[in-house]
């Protein structure tokens, strides 16, 4: 494979491809650190996204940047961040907020003393590469001089970018922060990138025991807005994960089943509700309860309240069926709702976008005198009789 670009290698125009708000801040900020130091680098995410996105024409939305200042006198350094209105996420870490959107750092080395993701002690790196080594994947290790637009990979990352393939930097330090196994599973579902064989046998034999159920949702969450999710189904069960999480091990035919499902189906996903398909397909070819999976992910009251009244995907769809399913909820707000005869249906019943009501309004029973429970019940008996006038015989 002919690589675009190499180690110390010019990334010509990087900066056109950010978004105008983040060029606009990059250029204030090299000028801040002009009069001190040129070593000053785009590292990260956004370095690897902006190969993705010149050299690859993925169209990619960069929203963050983190920064590197080298070569500059800590107390300097922080001088100028109290300038700007940085906000420091903790002087031992040397990390500040800048506009929400941008992270300033001095470089750092970092060691684990303890147990969880806070306990590591910091220090100041001297060097690029030694600074490099904390990241947790090649691809996320590269770095990108703002000002000369040389690129720094010291570990192959931009192979790793072109080959599609996710590994890890170095085992040791990988194995410090066990939250890098499931960051590994939705990168791969993002991208569509598969990852390296031995990276894999390492991150199966990591315990996710240490981790907190917040940062857990985090990943999966990530993983539930994705492209690929028939790679992040894969990297799920290939890796233990749902071993480890939910204590369930999953075959083969199953995973056939649940990934042919997934792929064939995601460009019907309605956007507004895609990241809970995932979920939904997965419980349902388990046969377990959606409340089972929430309640271990510790997942926000919106997942709860749109699974609260799913119902699965039958095999045989009738119009009975979906018409009385749409007393719940408009179909386009039913997880199920990915299968093409489903939504032409619904369009042609007019319970797409809102519920059927049958022509029975609540005001009207009020006038006879319901209120309260009484009223949802005689509503849905009322809309229920209805139903099967019109579709007599149609189970």
């Amino acid at each position: 494979m002919q690589l675009k670009i190499k180690h110390q290698d010019i990334f010509p125009g990087y900066e056109k491809l950010l978004p105008e708000n983040l060029q606009k801040e990059l250029q204030f900020l090299k000028k801040l650190f002009s009069k001190y130091t040129d070593r000053v680098y785009l590292v990260g995410g956004a370095v690897r996204d902006l190969i993705r996105k010149k050299y690859q024409n993925i169209d990619i939305d960069i929203v963050d940047l983190d920064i590197e200042v080298y070569s500059i006198e800590p107390n300097i350094f922080e001088k100028l961040m109290k300038k700007i209105g940085a906000k420091g996420v903790g002087k031992s870490f040397f990390v500040y907020k800048y506009k929400e959107n941008i992270d300033i750092s001095l470089p750092r080395v970092e060691s684990k003393i303890g147990v969880g993701h806070k306990a590591f002690e910091v220090k100041l790196a001297k060097s690029e590469k030694e600074a490099s080594i904390r990241r947790d994947f090649k691809m996320n290790a590269l770095m990108l001089n703002v000002y000369s637009g040389k690129i720094l990979d010291f570990w192959g990352g931009i192979e790793d970018i072109f080959s599609k393939r996710i590994s890890i930097i170095n085992e040791e330090k990988f194995k410090e922060d066990s939250l890098r196994v499931l960051r590994a599973m939705q990168f791969s579902a993002r991208f569509g990138y598969k990852i390296e064989k031995k990276s894999c046998g390492i991150m199966k034999e990591i315990s996710l025991n240490d981790l907190s159920s917040e940062r857990i949702f985090w990943e999966f969450e990530k993983m539930f807005k994705a492209k690929y999710l028939h790679f992040g189904l894969y990297y799920l069960i290939s890796l233990d994960i749902a071993k480890k999480l939910f204590d369930i091990e999953l075959d083969k035919r199953f995973f056939l089943k649940t990934s042919k499902e997934l792929y064939k189906n995601r460009k019907f996903f309605e956007k507004d509700i895609y990241k809970f398909y995932f979920l939904y397909i997965f419980s349902k070819n388990l046969h377990k309860r959606y409340d089972y999976f929430l309640d271990i992910l510790k997942t926000p009251n919106e997942y709860y309240k749109i699974f609260k009244k799913q119902k699965y995907l039958p095999k045989n769809r009738t119009d009975r069926f979906l018409v009385a399913l749409s007393m719940l909820y408009p179909l386009n707000r039913w997880l199920g709702n990915y299968k093409i005869d489903v939504k032409n249906r619904a369009m042609k019943f007019d319970i797409w976008k809102k519920s059927f009501d049958g022509g029975i309004k609540a005001v009207d029973l009020l006038k006879e005198g319901f209120s309260g429970k009484e009223l949802g019940e005689e509503l849905k008996r009322r809309r229920l009789k209805i139903i099967r006038k019109l579709y007599r015989g149609k189970i």
